[in-house]
């Protein structure tokens, strides 16, 4: 994301000049924008928040983090959806509020916002990463678990890799039909009808089984949500064989 402050008496035309440098952040229509309306200054500080891609109808991505969630997928979640054009939010689940989460690796990630922030907003895809005990901690999180049940049960897509298609989703019962997750027993025994593919696919739910198979997972979300033709331009760019 990109902040602009533009304080009192500034001109939009400076706010372009800005832009010109800024092009990869903002949008060809707010470029446009500003030079008709060229005139016009603010009288008080206005603040300019826009995503990575600007398009009006962009779809929107809720990746929910933990203490102990896997740092792998849920890179490759946020970065191969942000090459699709989605708005990626991460979310943190901590009950403290606290945005930055000491993933399973003890890598820092800092979230964009909580999950009690997030549970208000509506999501195309919601994507949940793996990690122990990170899938814990997104398995207890009551306003991550209504979302997904008002995500499963509006038909929209909902996904899971690694330890959290058995811990999160089986575990408050979002799991209908074939599913896969990390190859562990404990976790397979917890799937309604486990599956050894990589990926799979059911009906509006997506799993896979961890790190390895993260960057294919990613691929196919950005499939469900854009299309395969989308998504074998992706993969080819990110030499992914598919």
């Amino acid at each position: 994301m990109v902040r602009i402050c533009i304080t009192r008496r500034t001109s939009i035309v400076a706010v372009a000049l800005l832009a010109r440098h800024a092009q990869a952040f903002i949008s060809p229509a707010f470029l446009s924008q500003t030079a008709t309306k060229s005139t016009r200054t603010f009288s008080r500080t206005t603040f300019l928040t826009m995503s990575s891609s600007g398009e009006a109808a962009q779809k929107r991505v809720l990746v929910p983090i933990g203490n102990g969630s896997e740092e792998i997928e849920t890179t490759c979640i946020t970065d191969t959806l942000t090459r699709f054009g989605a708005e990626v939010v991460v979310a943190s689940v901590m009950p403290d509020g606290d945005l930055v989460c000491k993933m399973s690796r003890n890598i820092k990630f800092l979230a964009d916002v909580t999950m009690k922030d997030a549970a208000s907003e509506e999501w195309d895809l919601i994507a949940l990463p793996g990690g122990m005990p990170g899938a814990e901690h997104l398995r207890d999180c009551k306003d991550l678990v209504a979302l997904l049940e008002k995500q499963k049960s509006q038909g929209k897509l909902y996904a899971a890799v690694c330890a959290a298609p058995a811990v999160a989703l089986a575990s408050n019962g979002l799991i209908e039909g074939p599913a896969t997750s990390y190859p562990a027993p404990a976790f397979r025994a917890a799937l309604p009808e486990a599956s050894d593919d990589g990926v799979v696919v059911t009906k509006n739910l997506v799993t896979s089984q961890g790190p390895g198979t993260s960057l294919k997972f990613a691929l196919q979300l950005g499939e469900e949500m854009f299309g395969k033709e989308k998504a074998d331009e992706i993969a080819a760019q990110m030499l992914v064989e598919r």
